[in-house]
């Protein structure tokens, strides 16, 4: 599997602490098992034939299982810790609601969960993974995609009946724009989105706190450019939508670890059963 997974039998053996040449008998031994040829090489590259492709998919999920099947009935088993770094606004929407079934299937699994600051320079030191917000995350970490979002433009229902259900691009220009601080790009995507790439509106305040933008909305101080996960939930009643139409965000959540560290069991449980969730 970390063949597979690192495409070259040199860091594969690296991590097993094998020499080239051991790793790559043991994998002429699986070949002539099952007389198929699972590689393709060139020098320490490997990549998997159409037959090992076919091998590998068929044989992985029955593997996890019986890892699976091992934990629940092992007595002697410690118990596995997982220390995840997590955005507050993630872990309140989409993770805790899900995490009893996770739970479930994996009694043993305890998660140290970390919303602190830049979670990204913390992955493989004080952080086993992460789940970023980003538009791309930094090169030379496995990450996964885990969900797009859409951003909306929310502020009080004064000030949306004041506007009306199509308001120009006039009318905005009068407006106080609220952005979030790590999500500055989500205002020119909303703009663009409407036709509105020239607006230049009246101000643009910062926050670093989406729920505070809501409230600074609500209180009538401009228009909150937010994505999906701040409304998803929204039932205040003094806030209101501007335009219905929702808008694909230059930002996705992301899960995040060293290359190395997903052959972990607490981080491969974790990211196969985020994957799965579509989290």
């Amino acid at each position: 599997m970390r063949v597979v997974r690192l495409g070259s039998a040199r860091a594969a053996a690296d991590e097993l602490s094998l020499s080239p040449s051991a790793l790559s008998r043991r994998v002429a031994n699986l070949e002539d098992f099952t007389g198929k040829k699972l590689f393709s090489r060139s020098g320490q590259v490997m990549r998997l034939t159409d037959e090992g492709r076919a091998f590998y998919d068929a044989v992985a999920p029955h593997l996890e299982s019986l890892a699976v099947a091992v934990e629940s009935q092992s007595e002697n088993l410690q118990l596995l810790r997982l220390r995840i770094g997590v955005l507050p606004l993630f872990g309140t929407q989409r993770l805790f609601p899900r995490l009893p079934e996770l739970r479930a299937n994996h009694p043993r699994l305890h998660i140290d969960i970390d919303t602190g600051p830049d979670p990204i320079d913390r992955v493989g030191d004080t952080l086993d993974a992460a789940i970023l917000l980003s538009t791309e995350p930094p090169k030379g970490l496995y990450r996964v995609e885990l969900s797009k979002n859409t951003v909306h433009a929310i502020c009080s229902k004064a000030l949306a009946e004041e506007l009306g259900p199509s308001p120009t691009i006039e009318d905005l220009s009068q407006q106080t724009f609220l952005v979030h601080t790590e999500m500055p790009l989500s205002f020119g995507a909303w703009k663009n989105a409407f036709g509105l790439s020239d607006l230049h509106p009246n101000a643009i305040d910062h926050y670093d706190s989406g729920q505070l933008i809501l409230e600074a909305a609500a209180q009538g101080l401009g228009i909150a450019i937010l994505n999906d996960d701040y409304t998803k939930r929204l039932n205040d009643p003094r806030l209101a939508g501007l335009f219905d139409t929702p808008v694909p965000s230059p930002y996705s959540y992301f899960f995040v670890c060293r290359p190395a560290d997903l052959e972990s069991r607490p981080v491969r449980i974790f990211h196969d059963w985020v994957v799965a969730a579509g989290l």
